[in-house]
């Protein structure tokens, strides 16, 4: 599995939109949509700076390692 974006979670528990979290952090809706739904293969540390900065969070908050089991 590797590591998995919890966006969703921080999102929900802080009752912040995609909207309104696009504006705070200067990201498109289609970018941030494609972090929350972990359909990426990499972020930029500003842009997850940002996203922590807007959320009031830690990167651990947002990011999860899941060790494979294979």
């Amino acid at each position: 599995m590797g590591i998995i974006l919890r966006l969703d979670r921080v999102m929900a528990d802080r009752k912040m939109s995609l909207n309104e979290l696009s504006d705070r952090v200067g990201v498109s809706n289609v970018n941030l949509s494609k972090i929350k739904t972990g359909k990426v293969s990499a972020i930029r540390f500003s842009t997850l700076s940002a996203i922590c900065e807007a959320l009031d969070c830690q990167p651990g908050d947002v990011l999860e390692y899941v060790k494979d089991e294979g």
